[in-house]
């Protein structure tokens, strides 16, 4: 009998693949100031704007997964074509540790669908947006100490790269001792959604459209008007 991994149908498997894990918050604090409807909406320029760039349409492969009150894949990995954004609701505390492992163990997964269909891949991304901080974790306990480590581990290691996006009320003190050390998280400017999401599908498009192995310079999020570095 055939693996599962075997079974499993890649879009364009001629093409190299850029994996993209979105780790959304959606505990209830996410309720106020429309904050989860932006999120929703976000997700569908996201998809818009990469599907009309031809080439990362090819590329971009997408999953989402939610944490608010227990954390959810909502959307398995699929081509940006396949992908249908979800509409997400707020509820529960903000299990963020679990979430992030769940996005680093989905990476692997994928890097491994990728090796077995002899699929190309770029160094995948873990974006991560939240305005609040984890309950299921404090700093100095096992599973902090395991997240941290896997967080920083993947980004040193280029196993991928990882964002964090503060909004309005994060911990923002907490995001930075989570987050690699040269990616500090980024406070999004309030009400600044659209432009976040804007950025994500340029960048994916940039990323997907370069060279395999090639440096790329994303756009400063706070040149692009977004963000602003938290201090």
């Amino acid at each position: 009998m055939a693996k599962l991994e075997d079974r499993i149908e890649i879009a364009n498997p001629h093409q190299p693949h850029c994996a993209t894990v979105l780790l959304l918050d959606t505990s209830g604090s996410m309720s106020e100031g429309g904050k989860i409807n932006a999120l929703t909406n976000g997700l569908t320029i996201f998809k818009e704007d990469v599907s009309k760039d031809d080439l990362a349409s090819k590329r971009v492969d997408i999953s989402v997964i939610t944490f608010g009150g227990s954390v959810a894949v909502t959307h398995d990995f699929s081509s940006i074509e396949e992908f249908e954004p979800p509409v997400l609701s707020a509820d529960g505390y903000t299990p963020m540790g679990d979430a992030i492992l769940k996005a680093i163990e989905l990476i692997e997964q994928r890097k491994q669908q990728y090796k077995n269909k002899g699929i190309d891949y770029y160094r995948p991304w873990i974006f991560m947006i939240t305005d609040g901080e984890p309950t299921d974790m404090v700093p100095g306990d096992l599973k902090w100490n395991e997240v941290t480590r896997k967080v920083h581990d993947g980004e040193n290691n280029k196993k991928f790269m990882f964002f964090a996006v503060a909004v309005e009320t994060a911990n923002t003190d907490l995001l930075r001792q989570i987050a690699p050390p040269n990616r500090p998280p980024i406070r999004l400017k309030e009400g600044k959604f659209k432009d976040l999401f804007t950025w994500l599908s340029k960048s994916q498009s940039k990323v997907s459209t370069s060279k395999m192995g090639e440096q790329v310079a994303l756009e400063n999020p706070v040149a692009a008007g977004w963000g602003e570095i938290s201090t």
